[in-house]
């Protein structure tokens, strides 16, 4: 559930994730640059000042006739990182992002299809 959608340097997304299991996911994401159409970096934890947030930064270059996206998250510590992994299945969810991203803006280039 979104609370807030700022895309800009400086801006923030605050929303909330919801686990199958029900449990809910406070994120806060605060955009660090926005380098159109080459880059964005984002800070990424759970609320505004989060010693525990980490970076991410992703790259889209031309791929032939798509896009490649290469994402790269630096966090504080590896036992973050781990946690990330291991408890939180960053790895699969971020898999899961951008399929679901390729599959809008697959949908978004159909001709005549109109938003």
């Amino acid at each position: 559930t979104t609370r807030t959608f700022e895309f800009r340097v400086g801006g923030v997304w605050e929303f909330v994730m919801h686990g199958p299991d029900g449990t809910d996911y406070p994120e806060y994401i605060s955009w660090t640059e926005i380098a159109p159409p080459e880059r964005i970096a984002l800070l990424h934890g759970e609320h505004r000042g989060d010693p525990n947030a980490f970076e991410s930064v992703l790259t889209f270059a031309p791929d032939g006739a798509a896009t490649r996206i290469e994402m790269r998250t630096v966090f504080r510590t590896r036992e973050l990182r781990d946690e990330a992994v291991n408890e939180y299945h960053a790895v699969e969810g971020g898999q899961q992002t951008l399929d679901h991203l390729a599959a809008y803006v697959t949908e978004l280039a159909r001709p005549g299809v109109d938003d």
